[in-house]
């Protein structure tokens, strides 16, 4: 296999700390390139980083010394890298600016960021579900003026645990889906020595969840068109979705709580047969990150647990429990997924992997 050239942007917070944890020891990809805000540019990773490491691991040794790069003149460090992750942390018209910077110094770019998932043609991937949606990328790059550079998007990080779970039942026809999701303090980049005020404690609001959790499962399960010779992706029209995001004593996890409703009402036996048969490309391409198998069911009803079994899959798994007939709707179940891995750093790294094996990103070197 190739071996692919890679930089990190934003690579002092806690997501792009995880993504040199994963990518320490990756088979594909080497990093080589370290870049953040100006004020960290010129120092050692070490240094840029100083006590605010945000895990029980001390920070790679190889990566410890690098030079860190200043993230808003890839001009730098083009020529160094055959493609970037990017994950920092500016408002969204500055992120978007950034991005497509990077993206028109033919650098591609797998964000972790919100700022372009919206965009018709910016393929917004989770591997296992849409990797169909990276066709429009050619049509990105006649937008940008490019010939290389892109920008491909994960969703957040709170709708990884249930989509997975709801996709191998589209074909019964999902109607309605009513969901409470109950997301680690990880997931805003915090921990409990950064954040005490969250030990013994439920927040019942983050800023802008309620609303990406009812939108990007649409794009997630839309289509392919063509317009004009170009291809965009269309949101899915249904699902109606209802979502409320809630901010627990947790470390990293974020967990699900999930009602459906169908237009044709599936048998139980039926939704576990599609789950315990959910075969996707990532894993017919032996990708070194894609969890085999994607989803696990558990039978016994105090399962999945936070941290039991968010590691499930080296964290790139899906584990769902407690499906049962809903009062309301037709059925409840509850997901779990590790949401700096599978949910930010590791679905950045998934998506990297899938796009570096079907050809859209080159090893220059």
């Amino acid at each position: 296999m190739k071996r692919y050239r890679v930089g990190i942007i934003g690579a002092t917070g806690m997501v792009g700390q995880r993504f040199l944890s994963l990518l320490d020891s990756h088979p594909w990809f080497d990093v080589c390139v370290l870049a953040a805000s100006k004020r960290s540019a010129g120092k050692t990773y070490r240094e840029a980083v100083g006590d605010h490491w945000a895990f029980s691991w001390p920070i790679p040794p190889r990566f410890a010394d690098m030079k860190v790069w200043d993230a808003s003149d890839p001009g730098q460090f083009t020529d160094a890298v055959d493609f970037v992750f990017c994950a920092v942390n500016l408002p969204r018209d500055e992120v978007r600016v950034l991005e497509e910077h990077l993206a028109g110094c033919e650098i591609p770019v797998i964000s972790n960021n919100s700022a372009c998932r919206g965009i018709p043609d910016v393929p917004m991937i989770i591997p296992e579900l849409n990797a169909d949606h990276a066709r429009v990328i050619e049509s990105q790059r006649k937008r940008l003026h490019t010939r290389k550079g892109f920008i491909a998007v994960k969703p957040n990080c709170s709708i990884q645990s249930y989509v997975p779970a709801l996709t191998p039942l589209l074909p019964f026809g999902l109607k309605k889906i009513s969901v409470c999701t109950y997301q680690a303090i990880s997931g805003a980049g915090k921990t409990f020595s950064t954040w005490p005020e969250m030990e013994d404690n439920v927040i019942p609001f983050i800023s802008g969840e309620d609303e990406k959790s009812e939108k990007e499962p649409l794009k997630i399960w839309g289509h392919v068109v063509e317009d004009g010779g170009l291809l965009h992706i269309e949101n899915a029209p249904e699902p109606v979705i209802s979502a409320q995001c809630l901010r627990v004593a947790c470390s990293d996890g974020h967990m699900a709580a999930v009602s459906v409703s169908f237009d044709r009402k599936p048998e139980k036996a039926e939704i576990l047969d599609r789950w315990n048969h959910f075969q996707t490309l990532p894993q017919k391409l032996g990708l070194p990150s894609a969890p085999d198998p994607f989803l696990q069911y558990f039978e016994d009803p105090s399962r999945p647990q936070t941290r039991l079994d968010r590691d499930f899959g080296n964290g790139y798994g899906v584990s769902i429990g407690r499906l049962r007939e809903d009062s309301i709707l037709d059925w409840k179940f509850v997901c779990l997924s590790h949401n700096t891995i599978r949910g930010a750093a590791g679905g950045g790294i998934l998506s990297a992997e899938l796009l570096c094996s079907l050809g859209y990103i080159d090893a220059k070197g």
